[in-house]
Parts: C-alpha cells; sequence; structure tokens
C-alpha cells in the first residue's frame, strides 16, 4: 500500500490523507489502514481518483469513508472521484507499522500472522498481549468483539478485557 503512493508529491495532500480516519477505529488514518490502493493525480486540474477497498465486502463505513475523502481533499482544492475496488481483497498486511501501534495504543491487539492467528484463536494459545500490561497470559472470551474482525480476550493477569484484530488474508 505505502509503495504505490510514493507518488504523491504534494506533501498537503498525503498530510490530508493521513487525517481521514476509520470511523470505526478513530485513531486509525485510511492510509495507515491500507484502504487507500492507489490515486491518479493530475495536479494541474487539481483532480484526484482513488480507489479505496473495503476490509471486509460489505463493511458499512465505506460510504463514509469517501465522503470524509472528498471533504477532506476539496477543503485543499482538489476534486477527487472515490472508487470501489474489491479485488485484490483488503488483508491486515496491508496494515503499516505505524497502524499497528496506533492499534495497540487505542487498546486494540494488532493482528498476528496468520499462523499464530490460527495457534491464538482455534488452540488458545496465549500469544495475544494484553494492550494494557504487554502479558501473554491473555485467553479468548469470545470469537466476536465489537465487530466482527476483532475478537475479544482478556488478560489473566491485569484482567483487563480488550479486543483483538483478526488476521484476515
Amino acid at each position: 500500500m505505502v509503495e504505490t503512493l510514493l507518488h504523491i508529491k504534494d506533501d498537503l495532500l498525503r498530510e490530508t490523507l493521513y487525517k481521514v480516519t476509520d470511523p470505526e477505529i478513530p485513531v486509525l488514518s485510511i492510509m495507515d489502514m491500507g484502504i487507500i490502493r492507489d490515486i491518479d493525480i493530475d495536479i494541474e486540474e487539481k483532480n484526484l481518483h482513488i480507489k479505496i477497498t473495503p476490509t471486509y465486502s460489505g463493511c458499512p463505513a465505506m460510504d463514509t469513508i469517501a465522503m470524509d475523502i472528498k471533504s477532506a481533499v476539496e477543503k485543499i482544492g482538489y476534486e477527487a472521484e472515490v472508487e470501489l475496488v474489491l479485488s485484490p481483497a483488503w488483508t491486515t498486511d496491508w496494515i503499516t507499522p505505524q497502524g499497528r501501534k496506533a492499534l495497540e495504543e487505542y487498546g486494540i491487539a494488532a493482528p498476528l500472522s496468520e499462523t499464530q492467528d490460527k495457534l491464538a484463536l482455534i488452540n488458545g494459545e496465549r500469544i495475544v498481549k494484553c494492550t494494557l500490561c504487554g502479558s501473554t497470559n491473555t485467553k479468548m472470551i469470545s470469537q466476536f468483539g465489537s465487530t466482527a474482525c476483532k475478537a475479544l480476550f482478556q488478560c489473566e493477569d491485569c484482567l483487563e478485557p480488550f479486543d483483538y484484530f483478526k488476521c484476515l488474508k
């Protein structure tokens, strides 16, 4: 994701897009989430064609995200067409390191690798770190947390409940 967007030479445009957040996780920008897949920029005309991919195909937040993108870039003088693309499907691999850190600081455990994810969710292995104390002495309470893409965990050391963002491939 980040590599496809390196051609954004307009610093204000890049900064603006990093300020548009995911409505369900307001500390996470759509850039860090990997929702923006590509941008065609016509600098002279100040027109953008932005392709976005939902975190899952039925995500109800995509219309809001598209409107938020258009509103944000209009404030800095751009017009934007936002296109929803479903292929390739979004994956948690597209979350940037900065995005993973923001998730953790917000209290949502960042996704593990696909193999580790299965070990934690199916085998009950204690490898998901508590976002409060950092312990891996955690257990899954429910396969589903505040949204379908998260599972609810609890730390058995500090007793804090927290969401774990499931690995999606």
